[in-house]
């Protein structure tokens, strides 16, 4: 099958530019409407061309646009439901009308009620009908490319079997609204793999062949793979930061909180989408950056108040950072406010326990409090972290934990955290069997995941500070 590689980024831009211009069509027209219901002007150019009116012209259509991205629509460029795109832009006019309203409109009301209506139901049409209509054009323009083989997903299969052959055959003649250009099978150890001239390549080459062949995307697909085996082939995929889907099947831990997407014409599991909305992911992001920037701020004085009592305490720098592995298995440094003697780990990665004499003086009262914590606030507004979210773990670790508890993988679907269900309900961890205890925790949060539950963590957290139950 033909079809030439995607772009998001592009098809991403086609929307936000459509936006911005049919929003500020949209919003010149009410202006010309606003001004006929409540003004007696004479040249009607005259107030729609004003100082005052020009800039809000300009203005407002990206204040729409912070909306717009806000309601996850240009999270997936491609493949959008039309039903999704009419509730999506319905919403997002909804907000800005009653913004723009709140804004600039609540001193021009008039002592008439039906006038009111008029002028927002006026307000609400145009900002929903024009934007819809570009949005419509863009979307069934992508519609007829991929109906054409004109555009196509680049995917490899992984698997090498009778199975992986029938679901790359399924998905090369099926009639979607998404094409999909076969470049390859995945041959997996241990399985029986065929010799039919298709092109087939080794788990070890997986990375090469991701950048050369320029795949967007995964499917695994294979008849005899259990829970444990899936959950290690993540493992060994999500440094890839490419898609990876899986028809669904009898993989609990796989399955359970992973979104359902419908493409291809039969559904398939994004498994490295987690279970939360897409304006929920925006605004959960939206609501790191803006806390982060608060504390890393507004408590400035007591960092370095805190800073000079690590100096004071012991020698050796005030902030610790370490490797830690983030979203889709990305390395980050974490930092945190030391706690520790310089030479703690002279031997070799080594968890703490609650009466570990490496601990310092300091130490023990910033762990009990959670104040050592405080300096991964600059890691949420880097984006390597956020505030709610599985705890990071180093590589030395998470290939032993692996080795006990294979769904770990799953975790990397999100960023992590500096609090999370699992260091509310466990804490620190002394081993490793603790650590996998805690990363149950962390699954069912993830199987859960919402503003609301979010919300519900960062007050546990806020308890365990204060009542200084962070050991």
């Amino acid at each position: 099958m033909g079809g030439r590689r995607l772009s998001a980024a592009r098809q991403r831009w086609k929307y936000v530019v459509c936006d911005y211009v049919t929003s500020s069509l949209a919003f010149f027209l009410f202006n010309i409407c606003r001004c006929y219901i409540l003004y007696d002007v004479n040249d009607i150019w005259t107030f729609v061309f004003s100082t005052k009116l020009i800039i809000e012209e300009i203005a407002i259509p990206f204040g729409m646009l912070g909306i717009y991205w806000l309601s996850g629509y240009y999270n997936q460029p491609f493949g959008k439901s039309r039903l999704q795109e009419l509730v999506t832009t319905f919403f997002s006019a909804s907000i800005n009308t009653a913004l723009i309203y709140l804004v600039l409109l609540i001193n021009d009301q008039t002592g008439e009620r039906t006038i009111n209506y008029e002028l927002l139901a006026g307000l609400l049409s145009v900002l929903f009908i024009i934007p819809y209509i570009g949005r419509l054009l863009i979307t069934s323009a992508a519609s007829t490319h991929f109906r054409e083989h004109q555009w196509a997903f680049r995917t490899l299969i992984v698997g090498n079997s009778k199975a992986a052959r029938a679901t790359g055959h399924r998905l090369k003649e099926g009639k979607a609204r998404i094409g999909v250009n076969i470049i390859g099978y995945l041959s997996i150890p241990g399985e029986e793999g065929i010799d039919d001239g298709e092109r087939v390549y080794s788990l070890e080459e997986v990375e090469d062949v991701c950048r050369r062949e320029e795949v967007d995307q995964l499917v695994i697909a294979g008849s005899t793979y259990n829970e444990k085996k899936v959950l290690n082939l993540l493992y060994q995929l999500f440094h890839l930061e490419l898609p990876i889907k899986i028809a669904p099947d009898t993989f609990s831990y796989v399955t359970s909180a992973i979104r359902l997407q419908d493409i291809y014409g039969e559904p398939f599991v994004d498994l490295t989408t987690p279970a939360l909305s897409e304006s929920s992911k925006n605004v959960k992001r939206m609501m790191d950056v803006v806390v982060s920037l608060l504390v890393l701020v507004l408590f400035s004085p007591l960092y370095a108040v805190l800073a000079l009592l690590v100096k004071w305490d012991s020698k050796g720098p005030v902030i610790y950072s370490q490797e830690r592995i983030g979203l889709k298995q990305k390395p980050f440094n974490i930092y945190k406010f030391r706690t520790m003697r310089v030479d703690a780990e002279k031997g070799g990665p080594c968890l703490s326990g609650e009466n570990d004499p490496r601990i310092t003086r300091v130490g023990k009262i910033f762990r009990k409090y959670r104040i050592d914590e405080l300096p991964q606030f600059w890691n949420v507004l880097k984006g390597d972290m956020s505030i709610v979210g599985p705890r990071p773990e180093r590589r030395f670790f998470i290939e032993q934990i692996m080795r006990e508890a294979p769904y770990y993988a799953l975790v990397y679907q999100v960023r992590p955290g500096i609090t999370s269900w699992g260091m509310v309900k466990y804490g620190y961890a002394s081993n490793v069997r603790q650590m996998v205890e805690r990363t149950r925790y962390d699954l069912i949060y993830m199987s859960n995941m919402s503003l609301f539950v979010d919300m519900k963590i960062l007050i546990y957290t806020i308890k365990t500070v204060v009542t200084g139950r962070g050991m």
